[in-house]
């Protein structure tokens, strides 16, 4: 039986590999940064969601050291039996100030707070609107819902109306969506669901992870920046993108629901407490944030050069403002051929193609960071040119 199944998972990967879908893993040999060391030497790294630089930066490594002085390295506990220390309720109240939300759950990770999310909250009773393009972590924190669901077309305002329509009989109803599209880098339409939330009774829930602390004119993410903060009812995100890049996430709400989901939400309490070090560390990262608004400033200037650039060198680019950039490729070979050809000119990027994204629209998604300076930036650009030009 072992052999027959081995062979059954290794015909698996041949196909995978053959299909030129395989993705392969590179090892860093530096910390996370613009330039990051390699086996294959020095590279410019246009892949990181470090989206403000602070992966590395040197007062977020001391807050760290400091955190890991005074609270040790991890909580060996779930929060509600012994696992619950003061930096956990200090980064919960810190992040609901931020998002000017009740209060704040955290977990190990946003995929966590996702699948802990729906199955808490709602049953067959009620009813999940959710946009097709929506993260992983939102389709499989749904199915584990016993709601029913239905999927509105992405984007489309009007086919959500008629979902929501459709859904008018359940006791309650959720949009559920992404509030910045990680492939696309598009934001979600949030006054428009807000609109439409209202008109139908329904609550609002968005996955902020590539939006909090640097999307928006404070870093308060695409609730800001399509200025619906107050609005909506759940916001989930990450601390493992611009907030310092190390792991965890959160859910925030008002009270009542994220003290149910602290009652009842499985991820959290079935789950190690996140680590104190990490808790610290972010604690620190948002204070930056708010001191520093230079950073946030130095990622908007960035992303525009870099989008004009490639637009006037005619190049099929995604429109849009946000730090991710989707170059537009369509065969996943050729993708993953120039990523490859990039990495050889000291350029660090990814192809992405199916099924992380539909099959004919591989890609390569360059991530913009303030840790980038102009020369950076153009390097990039002659090299995708250039390699692109060649193809």
């Amino acid at each position: 039986m072992e052999n027959e199944s081995l062979k059954i998972f290794r015909t698996e990967l041949d196909e995978i590999q053959s299909a030129g879908l395989y993705k392969a893993e590179r090892v860093l040999l530096s910390p996370q940064q613009a330039h990051i060391k390699t086996a294959q030497g020095e590279v410019l790294n246009f892949c990181a969601n470090n989206y403000l630089g602070l992966a590395n930066h040197p007062e977020l490594i001391q807050a760290g050291k400091e955190a890991l002085d005074r609270y040790g390295l991890g909580m060996a506990s779930v929060r509600f039996i012994c696992g619950t220390n003061e930096i956990h309720k200090r980064l919960e109240d810190r992040v609901s100030k931020f998002l000017r939300m009740e209060d704040t759950i955290l977990y190990s990770s946003c995929f966590d707070a996702n699948t802990g999310l729906f199955e808490t909250l709602f049953n067959e009773k009620d009813a999940i609107i959710s946009d097709r393009l929506n993260h992983a972590s939102i389709i499989d924190g749904t199915r584990l819902c016993k709601a029913m669901r239905f999927r509105f077309n992405h984007a489309d305002m009007d086919h959500l109306e008629t979902q929501l329509q459709r859904a008018k009989k359940y006791r309650l109803r959720v949009i559920a969506t992404d509030g910045v599209f990680s492939m696309d880098g598009d934001v979600a339409r949030l006054k428009e669901i807000c609109d439409l939330a209202d008109r139908y009774g329904a609550m609002v829930m968005v996955d902020d992870s590539h939006a909090t602390g640097f999307f928006g004119p404070t870093g308060r993410g695409s609730i800001e920046y399509q200025d619906v903060m107050g609005r909506v009812d759940l916001v989930t995100s990450t601390f493992g993108k611009a907030l310092g890049g190390a792991s965890g996430g959160f859910t925030s709400g008002r009270n009542e629901v994220i003290d149910l989901l602290r009652q009842r939400s499985r991820p959290y309490l079935f789950s190690n407490a996140l680590s104190p070090v990490v808790a610290g560390v972010t604690c620190r990262a948002i204070d930056l944030i708010e001191e520093s608004p230079q950073l946030i400033q130095k990622l908007q200037s960035n992303t525009a050069y870099f989008r004009n650039s490639l637009k006037e060198s005619g190049l099929d680019v995604k429109s849009g403002v946000h730090p991710i950039v989707p170059f537009m490729i369509g065969d996943a070979k050729q993708a993953h051929e120039m990523a490859d050809r990039l990495l050889q000119e000291g350029i660090y990027v990814v192809g992405f193609s199916f099924p992380v994204v539909p099959n004919g629209e591989a890609r390569i998604r360059f991530q913009i960071s303030a840790a980038h300076d102009v020369n950076d930036i153009d390097y990039l650009i002659e090299k995708v040119k250039s390699i692109h030009d060649g193809m």
